[in-house]
């Protein structure tokens, strides 16, 4: 059931004049109603303007999109990176740039919409994955196989382990990983997935992203080495599209501070809640990551009871399988934390 509401659910949400818990959407660091995260946007809408419309190789450049792609290449350790104005885009990007005859298309399960260029298919598991893709080489010897992921598949197949790649031939192929849910929370810094997923010594690595869930501004970034980036820097596509709100990416760069702070209390939110619910079992869990799956649409409705909502609807359109999720972030209380693992225990008491 869809609830349609008036402002931006924080930690709370009002619906039919009744006050809600929220633990759902993808403000994993609860930046988007911070007030201290706030001002340092507003301070930059002012400096930038409310848009930025003009091509990134306009005559008139603004030196904050390269200072922000090389404070993003730094902290997550690849040779350059490049922003795009959402990670949709960036995933679209990528995947558009591949999709020539020079290159085959194989997709992971689970793998995001972002990533899709064309009809293809994902495989069920990484079995049959991995024999499509030795098959292809076998026979053959011009078409580049090009294999997609996402790094958090709310599965726990991938990340951390990445267990399912092993089998491939990553040295044969190009690795197109969708780090949107990992990039600002996993990695002690959290610089995401790309140090991990470059150990598997793949023939080209990419990494592209939203940067609008943890780090709670509206763009995409592409990782990558250097020579790609530059590559993909003098497309029509990049060259041709309005590029992010400066005032986002300036707002990016001055708040590595906030960043750190909120990562930290949303380690011990997550903790918070693992020791204190019973059956912690019972969800589908990632290391180091603030959901908490489950396919069990009583306990959504015995926590709305509760007063307490969750992400729960037909994701990514009305075909696909229920998602139903609970999110911890860093704006929720101990109390609030508490309070949900108490509803939760009560759940499977009764």
């Amino acid at each position: 059931m869809a609830h349609y509401i008036d402002e931006f659910p924080g930690r709370e949400l009002t619906l039919q004049g009744r006050k809600y818990l929220y633990f759902g959407g993808t403000s994993y660091l609860g930046l988007q109603t911070d007030e201290g995260f706030q001002n340092i946007l507003i301070k930059n809408i002012k400096k930038y303007g409310t848009n930025y419309g003009a091509s990134r190789n306009s005559n008139i450049r603004l030196s904050v999109f390269e200072e922000t792609e090389k404070q993003l290449a730094k902290i997550v350790g690849c040779g350059a990176a490049l922003t795009l104005s959402s990670g949709y885009l960036a995933g679209q990007f990528v995947a558009g740039h591949f999709s020539t005859p020079r290159y085959e298309f194989f997709y992971a399960p689970n793998t995001h919409s972002a990533l899709y260029n064309n009809s293809h298919t994902p495989f069920t598991n990484f079995h049959d994955l991995s024999e499509a893709v030795h098959k292809h080489l076998s026979s053959s010897k011009t078409s580049i196989p090009v294999v997609f992921l996402d790094s958090i598949d709310f599965k726990g197949c991938n990340y951390p382990k990445f267990e399912g790649l092993q089998p491939l031939p990553l040295d044969k192929l190009i690795l197109i990983v969708d780090d949107s849910h990992g990039i600002g929370i996993i990695g002690k810094s959290g610089e995401g997935a790309y140090n991990i997923l470059n150990q598997f010594k793949t023939k080209e690595l990419i990494v592209c992203c939203s940067l609008g869930k943890s780090y709670g501004i509206q763009a995409g970034a592409v990782f990558g080495n250097t020579t790609r980036i530059q590559q993909f820097k003098k497309t029509v596509f990049f060259g041709g599209a309005s590029p992010a709100s400066p005032a986002n990416v300036a707002t990016f760069i001055e708040s590595q501070a906030i960043y750190k702070t909120k990562r930290e209390l949303l380690l011990k939110n997550i903790e918070l809640f693992k020791s204190s619910v019973q059956n912690i079992s019972y969800f589908s869990t990632i290391q180091g990551h603030p959901s908490f799956s489950f396919q069990d649409p009583h306990l959504t409705r015995f926590l709305e009871k509760k007063r307490i909502i969750l992400s729960n609807f037909n994701y990514p359109e009305e075909s696909a399988s229920l998602m139903s999720r609970i999110v911890v972030s860093s704006h929720h209380t101990q109390d609030d934390i508490k309070l949900l693992a108490r509803a939760v225990n009560k759940y499977f008491l009764d």
